[in-house]
């Protein structure tokens, strides 16, 4: 299998990654772990994991590149984690979602500036029919889901949005001269100083020894596979497709997140042992959306021409 599609694989098992922690996060935050703190803990134990890998295959990064891993570490990893949690804690899972169907169009936009990527006809039409798409299955909620936004949980969760297209783009050439566990590592490095300030508190807050199984597990799902796959797979794949492409995969999260909750209704929380109250719906027009969602990054993937 050649190594862009093995890119495209990876891409979508990140999305369906981040499609069941929609799921996973809501049993665990605010009430085992603070959201802050969630992400101190994300950062302290993918960041060990991504360095262990470092010393078995040690890279030497050149001063200049270091200061673009910070911006990447700023971007990529503190900033767009904490717009996200304290944004969707502000504002509504249907504000949210809509506010980051953006992020691929920002994408689109920032790496024909920056990167001199070529916006092709069927880029700019894989990345609107996925708009649609994913506008289509959020929208088509009931209007009662949207009570309880802010302005400052929007304006939080646009700022994610911006901040993640960025770190898409800048880590590009990154990508280009060291490995992705190389990247990871020294982003995750810097992104512990930015974060460290915030979180210590609710860090320290948590109940260790009220943690169950099921819990433990939980916050093993989201610092394993969440994190630390997620970043390292995310990473490694824009090595080998362009930044448009990996950012329209990001339409696949609210069909992703559609699914895994309506498989953790029937299978029942209350077995799992993870709290939370999840509803959803599956019919023909959520199919009709996602074959929408499908078919635009199918057409972004077919139209890179990237290396």
């Amino acid at each position: 299998m050649k190594e862009r599609t093995w890119a495209h694989v990876g891409l979508f098992t990140v999305n369906l990654i981040y499609g069941v922690n929609y799921v996973v996060a809501k049993g665990l935050m605010p009430d085992v772990i603070g959201p802050s703190g969630f992400i101190l803990l994300r950062i302290l134990g993918a960041g060990a994991l991504f360095w262990l890998l470092h010393m078995f295959r040690p890279e030497r990064v050149s001063i200049p590149d270091l200061g673009r891993m910070v911006a990447c570490a700023f971007f990529g990893v503190a900033l767009n984690q904490m717009m996200f949690f304290h944004g969707l804690m502000r504002t509504t899972p249907i504000n949210a979602s809509i506010i980051m169907v953006a992020t691929p169009i920002l994408v689109l936009v920032l790496a024909s500036v920056l990167l001199r990527e070529r916006i092709t006809w069927w880029k700019a039409i894989g990345v609107l029919l996925g708009a649609v798409g994913a506008l289509s299955l959020i929208l088509l909620k009931t209007p009662g889901d949207r009570n309880g936004a802010t302005v400052l949980g929007d304006l939080f969760i646009l700022v994610n949005a911006t901040s993640y297209g960025i770190y898409l783009v800048i880590v590009k050439p990154l990508m280009k001269k060291y490995k992705a566990t190389t990247v990871m590592a020294w982003c995750f490095l810097f992104a512990l100083f930015f974060v460290l300030p915030f979180g210590w508190s609710e860090f320290g807050a948590v109940d260790r020894y009220a943690l169950t199984t099921p819990l433990w597990i939980a916050l093993g799902f989201v610092v394993l596979l969440v994190t630390f796959l997620a970043y390292l797979l995310n990473t490694w794949a824009l090595g080998k497709v362009s930044p448009t492409v990996v950012g329209t995969y990001i339409y696949m999260q609210p069909v992703l997140a559609a699914l895994s909750t309506w498989v953790f209704v029937r299978v029942g929380p209350e077995r799992l042992g993870i709290p939370g109250t999840y509803t959803t719906e599956m019919g023909l027009a959520q199919a009709l959306s996602a074959v929408a969602i499908f078919t635009g990054v199918y057409l972004v993937g077919r139209a890179d021409r990237v290396p």
